[in-house]
């Protein structure tokens, strides 16, 4: 497995393989890896001739009080579980070769980037869509894997890569969950014994939502009452937002049809986490 450093060696790596039609597949990560990512590498090694995991802890995304400075770095163990899920190189860009000193331009999705995550991080999905757009000019990929757990961070690159007329596919893979149903996270790291408890509210609302559903519940207020009612029963947990929306916009739905999306974030003790679930 190579180890690229630099724009101009990535971009080189994926055009000598396109020389050989060789099809190309890009898994964008902050590193940290776990068994999410690992599925993640797996999907673009049985898409894609070649795969590539970018390793980038993108400062752009962050802000001012968030956990920039302690997000997890662990480069060793990084690579060697992408080289046994079956990535062929690592891209591993030092800071100014993403953001060259002066750099004044920026991506930012109007509307979708300012919903769910984006209402409470004003400025995330900016960081998020400026730096997956390098990554995706950078390596001229033909398929891209994203988790479903970041489904809004989906939407607005979905819509990016529409509106900016980018080749890439933008490829969802499914959750991967602890067997306790948790929803696998980088910062899952963060969590005490007993917050790492209460952090299982996130996946239980998540499952009563699916349930009411399946049964033939589709009033949005009704399924937002009891995925609140199972988050309140861990007092210590605090919302950020629990919504009902339709994937593609973000904006809430009345009525759940097949496809909405529901989506939960709360702090558990210092630490934010996400969960969500397709309605079937």
């Amino acid at each position: 497995m190579e180890i690229l450093r630099t724009v101009e060696e990535l971009r080189k790596w994926s055009r000598e393989h396109r020389r050989f039609s060789a099809s190309l597949g890009l898994v964008p990560t902050m590193g940290a890896l776990h068994a999410g990512h690992g599925s993640l590498i797996r999907a673009a090694a049985d898409a894609c001739a070649r795969v590539a995991v970018s390793i980038f802890v993108n400062p752009t995304q962050f802000g001012p009080n968030e956990d920039f400075t302690r997000y997890p770095r662990t480069f060793e163990a990084d690579c060697a579980l992408a080289e046994a899920e079956g990535a062929d190189a690592i891209f591993a860009p030092a800071l100014e070769d993403i953001y060259p000193t002066g750099a004044a331009t920026f991506v930012e999705v109007e509307g979708l980037g300012e919903r769910l995550d984006g209402k409470s991080r004003p400025g995330h999905f900016r960081g998020v869509a400026t730096v997956v757009t390098k990554l995706l000019i950078a390596a001229e990929a033909d398929k891209a894997f994203f988790g479903q757990k970041d489904a809004a961070q989906v939407a607005i690159l979905r819509r990016m890569a529409t509106d900016l007329r980018i080749g890439t596919e933008i490829v969802v893979c499914p959750i991967v969950r602890e067997a306790d149903g948790l929803a696998l996270s980088s910062r899952n790291v963060y969590l005490s014994a007993d917050e790492r408890k209460q952090a299982l509210v996130l996946s239980r609302a998540v499952r009563a939502v699916e349930a009411l559903a399946a049964g033939g519940e589709r009033r949005s207020t009704t399924l937002l009452e009891a995925a609140g009612d199972v988050v309140a029963t861990e007092p210590a947990v605090q919302v950020d937002y629990i919504e009902l929306v339709e994937w593609g916009t973000l904006l809430p739905v009345d009525v759940a049809a097949p496809g909405s999306l529901f989506a939960v974030a709360a702090k558990v003790g210092a630490t934010r986490l996400i969960d969500n679930a397709l309605i079937a």
